[in-house]
């Protein structure tokens, strides 16, 4: 516990403020999700919107390397997708758009899923069901419970529905530094011995697989792809934990 942040009055309206902005990009970005468009350009898109309409900063671009300002990944791609100038949407696609930045020195942090053209019904089942256990977690969170309880909501709901969760990648604690503590996994867990505690401010973004769970790291060093190539979904946004349960963010 001595290493997670609690933030203060003036840390968590900076929180919030970042928050909306992350939100924003998003909704600015979701009219350009047309066939055809590359990744590149809507990376450019939310670049350009990031740095000269709202005077941030795109938090992806150049951390530990990164060379863009968003991660773009479709469909069998489950995160860290790199934008580029080959990959072009089609249709029937689902992409995840995950968008971070800073301002005022704290960071912002959110992803959803978007729908190219017309989209199978069995794709559209998995974003949304992936969406709702995010907010199952999100519904679950107040001062002094595990946070294990986190990973066992989510889990509860997506067992019934037989789909499967990545278990690789997990939640971060977030403000002036883009990972902070606590890491909250997306499955049942034994990390019980951290409580929540009214101040913390943390991402909730489960990974849900079409098929099984497993995942590859390509070549690239980032790009990560289910092994069995069945399509993957990610929602995530930034929450706060307030005095009888939480605030998220990035709506």
């Amino acid at each position: 516990m001595k290493n997670i942040k609690i933030k203060n009055k003036k840390e968590i309206e900076k929180m919030k403020y970042v928050g909306k902005l992350t939100a924003k990009v998003l909704n600015m970005i979701e009219n350009y999700i047309v066939p055809g468009i590359t990744t590149e350009k809507i990376d450019k898109i939310c670049h350009n919107y990031i740095i000269n309409k709202q005077k941030a900063i795109p938090a992806c671009l150049g951390y530990n390397g990164f060379p863009k300002s968003t991660c773009i990944s479709i469909n069998d791609t489950v995160c860290h997708g790199i934008p580029n100038n080959i990959d072009k949407l089609k249709d029937g696609d689902i992409v995840n758009i995950d968008i971070s930045i800073i301002k005022n020195e704290y960071h912002g942090d959110s992803s959803r899923m978007f729908f190219v053209g017309n989209v199978k019904k069995k794709y559209i089942h998995l974003c949304k069901t992936t969406k709702k256990s995010m907010y199952k977690a999100i519904e679950s969170i107040k001062p002094n419970i595990s946070i294990s309880t986190i990973g066992s909501k989510i889990e509860e709901y997506i067992s019934k529905k037989k789909f499967s969760i990545v278990e690789e990648y997990c939640g971060h604690g977030i403000g002036k530094m883009f990972h902070e503590e606590p890491y909250v996994l997306h499955y049942k867990n034994k990390n019980t011995n951290i409580i929540l505690k009214e101040g913390m401010t943390f991402t909730i973004e489960p990974m849900i697989n079409y098929g099984k769970k497993e995942v590859y790291t390509c070549k690239d060093g980032w790009t990560v792809k289910t092994k069995d190539k069945s399509y993957s979904a990610q929602y995530e946004h930034t929450v706060l934990v307030t005095k009888k349960g939480c605030k998220i963010l990035t709506l």
